[in-house]
């Protein structure tokens, strides 16, 4: 037997075990659901027609800023239940630093909200949801 304790695969959704997932800060989650919904819009545009590396990062831009994600927040909230729309609204109240100079400060907000719902999802495995509400970022685009 060995003294090396086996780990979780890294994208593996692990939080600590004493800790409901309902109560993690908004901020942590959106600071998971940040990468997350960034590999999500990589792997979409990945899997789309053959580009150049340069034309991934600036597709994938057009999907990751702060504005683009307040204008999809807002195209989600209509589909949202009342357990979503709970941690949408913590984490647009949370306070989360300073928006970068380049971000209006309500659409950083929202990117925030975005990203705690995103984290949420990804965190209690709810891989279909959160698939359901990425792709109507791309059904305007394809």
């Amino acid at each position: 037997m060995s003294d090396v304790q086996e780990q979780a695969p890294v994208i593996s959704p692990v939080i600590p075990p004493d800790v409901p997932i309902h109560l993690l800060s908004p901020i942590v989650l959106a600071y998971a659901g940040d990468a997350v919904f960034e590999l999500y819009i990589r792997q979409r545009l990945i899997a789309g027609p053959n580009r150049k590396p340069h034309e991934l990062h600036r597709a994938a831009t057009g999907y990751v800023s702060a504005a683009a994600q307040a204008r999809l927040l807002q195209v989600w909230m209509p589909l949202l239940d009342d357990e979503e729309a709970d941690i949408v609204r913590r984490g647009r109240n949370s306070k989360s630093g300073q928006p970068p100079k380049n971000a209006d400060p309500a659409d950083y907000r929202h990117a925030t909200a975005l990203e705690s719902l995103v984290g949420y999802l990804y965190y209690k495995g709810r891989k279909d949801r959160l698939e359901q509400l990425i792709d109507l970022a791309f059904s305007k685009t394809e």
